[in-house]
């Protein structure tokens, strides 16, 4: 058989020089091995006999030589602070989480007391003994008013949420009067002390109300007890500020002659200057209020219950109807609460007559005092006459 020459291609040459021509594969390196090998001191002690750069020296001299700081940072935008916050919060929670775990015992029993308490009743028996203290405390039309709210909220279906909400609120109000009317006296008493946390207040009122979730979720974790907490924190400043200004704006002639008749200062803040503040203390709870109830809603993104998980879950889902039955529990406790702490604010008193001579418990007294037949006042002073209002 004869052999036979192919044709031949000139691309199939090109590329079997191409192979012939290719380089030798590299050693494969392993990266740890190289970096778990012995330096080379000479290599590594070479820079120290190198002269100095002039320009890396003035540079040098500018920084810091603690902690390498560099002064450019400071315009330039690179500043590490949400690093440098990071690393503070991390030590807090690391070395003090035990101390904010205890500092949860006492409202975890309060709130589920409160809680226990709200939920525990009938909804009628509740919707009764809430209008009958507005009625003793507000005035009837308020109990009216009240009541008929109450009603609605029940109707809409959402009483066990909006209980929770109310516990909640009433919780982080208890700690609020607890901190902030000390607090508050110890600053209408001192002016240095008045200088030193007036920034501090100031911080705390225009802070936005989600920066404080944060904190809170790494040191209390979730649940109903942190959104107590983070409630607290935001609706005290208002309770301290209007306590303070209430106790300052006491007439000086009244202190004066208090302390002319040799009163104590015990009791002329306990005689005196309370009392006559009262009008400004209960608008600080009233906001303190108010307040409590703006960020249990918002503290929904934590786990907290109620009325403000109805709206975050009707946002997520965009349920209208969820968020809007939620929304409306919300205005109805609200416009309640305001109304109350509002007319209990204001001056009732009217001459021989006490708290307990009007509204339903003037009409049990009476009553007990006709079947009994027994005076509750001495024999020579006269009943007043019972007032429902």
């Amino acid at each position: 058989m004869n052999d036979t020459t192919l044709p031949s291609d000139p691309n199939m040459h090109d590329l079997g020089a191409a192979l012939n021509t290719a380089p030798e594969p590299t050693a494969f390196v392993d990266p740890w091995e190289a970096l778990s090998a012995a330096p080379d001191t000479s290599a590594t002690s070479a820079w120290l006999d190198a002269p100095v750069n002039a320009a890396h020296q003035l540079a040098g001299q500018a920084d810091t030589a603690t902690s390498g700081f560099q002064l450019h940072r400071l315009w330039d935008g690179t500043l590490p602070v949400e690093s440098w916050i990071n690393q503070g919060l991390g030590w807090v929670v690391e070395h003090f989480r035990p101390f904010f775990q205890t500092v949860r015992l006492p409202i975890d029993s309060t709130l589920n007391w409160v809680q226990g308490l709200l939920t525990g009743l009938p909804t009628l028996a509740m919707i009764a003994l809430i209008g009958l203290f507005a009625w003793q405390f507000a005035g009837r039309a308020l109990a009216i008013g009240t009541t008929v709210a109450l009603l609605l909220v029940a109707m809409l279906g959402i009483w066990p949420e909006a209980m929770v909400t109310l516990s909640l609120v009433l919780t982080s109000l208890v700690f609020c009067m607890v901190i902030g009317l000390p607090l508050g006296v110890l600053l209408a008493s001192s002016d240095r002390a008045q200088r030193v946390m007036r920034p501090v207040l100031d911080a705390m009122q225009t802070t936005p109300a989600f920066v404080y979730l944060v904190p809170v979720v790494m040191l209390f974790g979730i649940g109903n007890v942190p959104g107590v907490i983070v409630t607290i924190i935001f609706a005290l400043a208002p309770l301290v500020r209007l306590t303070n200004l209430g106790l300052r704006q006491v007439r000086p002639d009244l202190i004066e002659a208090a302390r002319a008749y040799g009163a104590s200062p015990w009791q002329m803040l306990v005689k005196v200057q309370l009392p006559l503040a009262m009008p400004s203390i209960m608008a600080g709870i009233n906001q303190a209020l108010m307040l409590s109830l703006s960020m249990v809603v918002i503290a929904s993104m934590i786990a907290v219950g109620g009325l403000g998980q109805m709206v975050l879950r009707g946002i997520g889902r965009l349920d209208m109807g969820l968020a809007t039955v939620g929304g409306l529990g919300i205005v109805l406790l609200a416009i309640s609460l305001d109304r109350l702490t509002q007319a209990m604010g204001k001056s009732r008193r009217s001459a021989g007559r006490r708290w307990w001579h009007t509204g339903p418990a003037g009409l049990a007294l009476r009553v007990l005092q006709r079947l009994v037949g027994t005076p509750s006042r001495d024999a020579g002073a006269p009943v007043p006459a019972l007032s429902t209002q």
